[in-house]
């Protein structure tokens, strides 16, 4: 779905120049490095502060604490999602409640959040701008997946990112951050990802061991640069699909001018996704499905095979990603859009 060999090449001789610094420094943790890092990719998205950690899912955590969610407190999100959404949630000891979402849009349905629920986090999926019922403690945007959308930050007074290879800008393994223009959350963030220092072995809270290290900070600084074009050839691919398959054998998700993307998702006819995944793979053709089931039918959290949200599993049914990223040229969608004609 993302060729990150090609990718990596396109940037190798600054990112492997900054590793190697790195490397020769002997400063591995912490340092100037991560603090440029930071500093970056805060200002790329207009924010005041990016406190970078060890993964998006321990930024979903970390920015759960920091921004006040205690043990107990009962949080509202999507049921489609990819699992971390609820797993942060889970992790602080809080309790996840499941959401059901649009019947257009993968997104929580703001007026489906239960009256008694006052804690939201709004997930931004495949890059698509999710709303929130007014009034509600918005206390962190999961953005994990729409770095480059829009024309600014991830909404939300605190946001979670992840750098996952594959995300539109990523490191070279595991990384994230928090986003926010609150200087106390940052600080919270930045001790609670540091065994919970508030100066030098001074423990003021319970912490973990999660933070950005040097090495990937030198590969985010490297990839960093190519956030705007990167982003804006989804997009533009995006279009191109949109035109070819707005009369086609599978629908495209209805997308506002604000969103970006991140994964390229239609909805195949029912029970024809299969065919078209054959006939992608026929092709040569990565495709993905994001997500098989909706959260609240994992095993983990007491599913019994059945989803109280049924706009969430009808989604879960029919979606398929297709490869949207900026190692596409035009004969490469052309192929894309052939096959998906041919078997969906």
């Amino acid at each position: 779905m993302v060729d990150l060999a090609a990718r990596h090449a396109a940037v190798a001789e600054d990112v492997e120049a900054r590793v190697l610094a790195v490397l020769r420094s002997g400063r591995y943790i912490g340092g100037t490095v991560v603090d440029e890092a930071e500093g970056a990719l805060a200002q790329a998205l207009h924010r005041r502060y990016a406190v970078g950690v060890g993964s998006g899912t321990d930024a979903l955590a970390i920015a759960l604490l920091a921004a006040g969610v205690k043990a107990g407190e009962r949080v509202a999100l999507p049921a489609l999602s990819f699992f971390a959404t609820a797993e942060s949630v889970q992790m602080i000891g809080a309790t996840p409640v499941f959401v059901d979402v649009l019947p257009d849009r993968p997104l929580l349905d703001p007026d489906q959040v239960p009256e008694d629920v006052e804690i939201v986090v709004p997930v931004h999926l495949f890059g698509m701008q999710a709303a929130a019922p007014p009034g509600r403690r918005i206390v962190v945007t999961d953005a994990a997946q729409c770095l480059g959308w829009g024309h600014g930050a991830p909404g939300g007074v605190t946001s979670a990112l992840s750098l996952y290879p594959t995300k539109t800008i990523g490191v070279a393994g595991d990384g994230g951050a928090v986003l926010t223009d609150d200087p106390e959350i940052a600080a919270l963030a930045r001790a609670i990802g540091s065994h919970g220092m508030s100066a030098p072995y001074v423990h003021e809270r319970w912490g973990r061991n999660s933070r950005l290290d040097a090495v990937q900070a030198a590969v985010l600084l490297g990839h960093l640069p190519e956030l705007p074009r990167r982003a804006a050839a989804r997009r533009a691919a995006a279009e191109v699909y949109d035109d070819a398959f707005r009369d086609g054998p599978v629908t495209p998700l209805p997308r506002h001018p604000d969103d970006g993307v991140h994964q390229y998702v239609v909805l195949c006819a029912p029970g024809r996704r299969a065919a078209a995944q054959a006939g992608l793979h026929r092709a040569g053709i990565d495709s993905a499905v994001y997500y098989p089931t909706p959260m609240d039918k994992q095993p983990v959290f007491g599913g019994d095979g059945r989803s109280a949200c049924p706009n969430a599993a009808a989604f879960c049914a029919r979606a398929l990603a297709l490869p949207a990223h900026e190692g596409l040229n035009h004969e490469d969608m052309a192929r894309v859009i052939t096959a998906v004609m041919e078997s969906a």
